[in-house]
């Protein structure tokens, strides 16, 4: 079961993941967009981890509603709004809850991504955080129908976000300013699908307390690169 001060160690576990990861996703960004994601993503995170220092929230939804506001409030680009309305949908999914089971976790991610498929207007396939979520949610929802226990349905989770980040790299962007570039985009790996393995990646790592032994995230687009 994952209980607030869990939901709060992932909260604050995710500043640090986006910090060392922000020359990488700024990179990613760099190649198809503004240059900015990894920017956008360790301020926003930072300025998270800055409200959780001034009180940790009462319950499961509120510390997830705390953070969808901070990151809609600090956050540019479309980063703010996905990832605020991710984290918006997810603290519905957790309300009155004081511990959440396989099955309810399956059920607060699959909300988030509803609304970052809604606020997004985006589907999988268009070269966005969507091809990394969209397997990854139902991969989770599986494993837990299936009764099994959380770290295997957050290692399945977690796979499947890994492989939808780097199924990125051969589409052909059809949303933001990645698909001004068209056939042009194909060779990168998407920065948003990126950071959204990173979410998975990390709450799997803190609620386990298992590290990942996963390659870097942009790998497979570096090696995608030099091979063209």
């Amino acid at each position: 079961m994952v209980n607030l001060q869990m939901v709060a160690a992932w909260l604050r576990a995710l500043q640090r993941v986006y910090a060392e990861n922000r020359e990488e996703l700024t990179r990613l960004d760099a190649d198809i967009g503004d240059g900015d994601h990894g920017i956008n993503m360790d301020r926003g995170f930072t300025a998270v981890a800055a409200e959780l220092d001034g009180g940790t929230p009462a319950s499961i939804g509120q510390a997830l509603k705390a953070a969808a506001m901070t990151l809609l409030r600090t956050v540019g680009g479309a980063a703010g709004p996905l990832y605020g309305t991710f984290f918006l949908r997810a603290a519905s999914a957790a309300e009155g809850k004081e511990s959440l089971g396989p099955g309810e976790l399956a059920a607060l991610f699959r909300l988030g991504l509803e609304g970052v498929k809604q606020r997004g207007q985006a589907q999988v396939g268009d070269k966005t955080m969507v091809d990394c979520l969209q397997p990854a949610v139902e991969a989770l929802e599986q494993a837990a129908s299936a009764g099994r226990d959380l770290q295997a349905v957050l290692a399945a989770g977690e796979a499947a976000a890994e492989a939808g980040a780097r199924a990125t790299v051969p589409l052909v962007a059809r949303k933001g300013r990645a698909s001004y570039l068209g056939e042009r985009s194909i060779g990168h790996q998407d920065p948003g699908a990126t950071s959204a393995w990173l979410l998975l990646r990390t709450a799997r790592e803190s609620w386990t307390g298992e590290s990942s032994g996963n390659s870097a995230p942009g790998a497979a687009a570096r090696h995608s690169e030099a091979g063209r």
